[in-house]
């Protein structure tokens, strides 16, 4: 029997920054274009393919699983 042995580490810090992203490290990070303005299907409840959902542009719902199938 595999025993877990727990490590606990102490991050003191004392302040953090959070700022808006540049339209250029957006465009940096972006991977598609959205075509339509349809989001999900009402009748399957999956994003609709080049609406604002598209599983293209942001990735599979479920993991290591294409939208085609």
């Amino acid at each position: 029997m595999a025993i877990k042995k727990e490590s606990l580490i102490n991050s003191n810090f004392n302040s953090m920054t959070i700022s808006l992203a540049s339209p250029e490290s957006i465009l940096e990070r972006s991977r598609g274009e959205v075509l339509k303005p349809e989001t999900i299907n009402y009748r399957t409840y999956k994003p609709e393919r080049d609406g604002l959902f598209c599983e293209r542009i942001f990735g599979p719902i479920k993991d290591w699983e294409c939208h085609c199938g």
